[in-house]
């Protein structure tokens, strides 16, 4: 039996796996953009409800401790959590929407 062949039939030769071999390139079609740019403006509109509930959320928080402002030692610790959240969904809403406008 030949050392270079393979094993068994139907098992492939792992010298033949390249990494020029494994690269799949994203051919696109007009239809394919639509539906992802749908699917993230959804996912836009998801994240900016949630915002807008966390941020709702936080003036509540902020309303039953008395304390609004955010470098004062008794502020909420959910609050200033709330905030770090928000602050998240923000940065992840402007790279999603650049995403759809480019």
């Amino acid at each position: 039996m030949n050392s270079s062949a393979p094993a068994a039939s139907g098992v492939p030769n792992p010298d033949i796996r390249s990494p020029q071999m494994n690269m799949h390139h994203r051919f696109e079609t007009a239809r394919g953009r639509a539906g992802r740019a749908s699917t993230i403006s959804n996912m836009l509109s998801d994240l900016v409800s949630a915002c807008q509930q966390i941020e709702a959320d936080i003036a509540t928080e902020e309303a039953r401790a008395g304390v609004y402002d955010r470098s004062d030692a008794r502020y909420p610790s959910l609050a200033r959590s709330l905030n770090e959240r928000c602050a998240n969904l923000k940065g992840t809403i402007a790279t999603l929407e650049k995403r759809v406008i480019g």
